[in-house]
């Protein structure tokens, strides 16, 4: 692959498992021609390359697809980690990716039928939301002796999971602000306030064929004084 070559990256603001990997690619410094999608009204050219029809896809320029959000985190922090998310403070990198497997099957199975409950036969959101918050008091005791879930400084497993906790937060916020997890409304709220973020959500015009492809992570701009 040229170094110098910029991937093409499909992605949808809102989706979390977009805003994942923008993040890991933000960290990494690894610039992509942005294609800003709408869910409704999906580009050929992505369904070409990846039919299953979500977001996000990265295109490499030797033509190699990625449309796991997971897949494209490694690859943009193998390319550079210079906050050593792949490498935990604490504990093991097979332990930081059993959080994530968990978090991505089970915890996403109740998110959604919480979220959505009238498009899942049977589902009752109550019944969900008691699942996923059995899940979430283990994060904040977890959490209640360090700042990250791995330690001091983020990880693969902050930025994996923080876009879905942020999902499940803000479907009744109201309720989510009165449980008894005070380490990990802390923790999300330190994250939601980050610059990082900030910049990964930034709003971009929606692409269409032989459109503006922005460079994503944008240009830095010089910080004020």
């Amino acid at each position: 692959m040229n170094p110098a070559a910029k991937p093409v990256l499909y992605s949808f603001r809102r989706c979390p498992y977009a805003m994942r990997a923008r993040m890991a690619l933000h960290v990494s410094g690894r610039v992509c021609r942005l294609r800003e999608i709408v869910l409704r009204d999906k580009p050929a050219a992505m369904l070409a390359a990846s039919p299953k029809g979500t977001v996000p896809v990265l295109i490499l320029d030797d033509g190699t697809v990625i449309d796991e959000s997971r897949d494209i985190m490694i690859w943009a922090l193998e390319q550079a980690d210079p906050e050593g998310w792949l490498h935990p403070e604490q504990g093991s990198h097979e332990e930081m990716t059993a959080l994530i497997d968990l978090f991505d099957t089970d915890f996403k199975h109740h998110l959604d039928r919480y979220k959505y409950a009238s498009r899942y036969d049977g589902a009752v959101a109550e019944t969900h939301r008691t699942a996923a918050a059995a899940q979430l008091t283990e994060l904040d005791a977890r959490l209640s002796g360090q700042p990250q879930l791995f330690g001091d400084q983020p990880s693969l497993a902050d930025m994996a999971l923080f876009p879905f906790i942020r999902q499940f937060a803000n479907t009744d916020r109201a309720w989510f602000d009165v449980q008894p997890w005070p380490h990990l409304q802390a923790w999300l709220a330190a994250h939601l306030d980050s610059l990082r973020f900030r910049e990964v959500m930034q709003k971009y015009a929606v692409w269409t064929p032989g459109g503006p492809e922005p460079d994503f992570p944008a240009p830095q701009r010089p910080r004020p004084a």
